[in-house]
């Protein structure tokens, strides 16, 4: 295992800096928390693009001098700097292409759809702009397009237990992290879902407590219609 210092840059908030803090705590790699808060655009401030990350973005870690942005990046770097578990990145070359496979489809996926309406539905009113239903209709279509999509082929109609087969990976972390994020603009994945439901109780039993833990703010600010777990 490495010995550097390793530093990692997050905020609860996002979706990608929550799977990479469950992975964190879930492989006891040590760390130190160096949490940024996003609302308050901290990671916009010239000292973070400066000294942290020339992006501006999170989630993002130094080790050592060594510093690196892109959640999917970091955890391919982590899962090689600190030797992981195969649970969370086969070796064998199939298995750990199914995962690949998974990461790579997400982006303009999973993470696209959910992450465009939860920011437009919930983001553009906290910013004090105005928000077009028609658009709003949309990108909700777009979502259930896609969320329809993953439960049908990631999770084979419930056949597959987790996302790349048999076995909890990385890539089922990422995606559930994402799909909780609608719960905040008041709309339930889950619903009209049993296999999605029942995959992502999965996970979250799999990974707790630091699943719950990680969402503890998402659960706070997730409308009261919609259940969440009491943590």
């Amino acid at each position: 295992m490495a010995s550097r210092a390793l530093k990692y840059y997050y905020d609860l908030l996002s979706q990608p800096s929550r799977a990479l803090y469950i992975l964190l705590e879930q492989t006891k790699i040590p760390f130190e928390k160096c949490p940024v808060a996003l609302r308050k655009f901290e990671n916009r401030s010239s000292e973070f693009v400066q000294n942290v990350n020339r992006f501006g973005k999170l989630p993002c870690i130094i080790h050592g001098d060594f510093k690196l942005a892109e959640s999917i990046a970091i955890f391919r770097y982590l899962s090689r700097e600190f030797q992981l578990e195969d649970r969370w990145y086969p070796k064998e070359g199939a298995d750990r292409a199914r995962v690949d496979e998974y990461l790579e489809w997400q982006h303009a996926n999973i993470r696209a759809q959910c992450a465009q309406f939860f920011i437009y539905s919930w983001i553009t009113p906290l910013l004090g702009m105005e928000v077009n239903q028609a658009k709003v209709d949309r990108l909700r279509a777009n979502m259930i397009e896609c969320l329809d999509v993953f439960e049908r082929e990631w999770l084979d109609e419930g056949r597959k237990p987790f996302v790349a087969g048999k076995e909890l990976s990385f890539a089922d972390v990422v995606a559930a992290c994402e799909i909780e994020q609608p719960k905040l603009a008041g709309f339930d994945p889950r619903v009209g879902r049993p296999h999605l439901a029942a995959w992502m109780e999965r996970v979250r039993v799999a990974t707790n407590p630091h699943y719950d833990e990680a969402h503890k703010i998402l659960y706070k600010f997730t409308p009261k219609e919609i259940e969440t777990p009491k943590v």
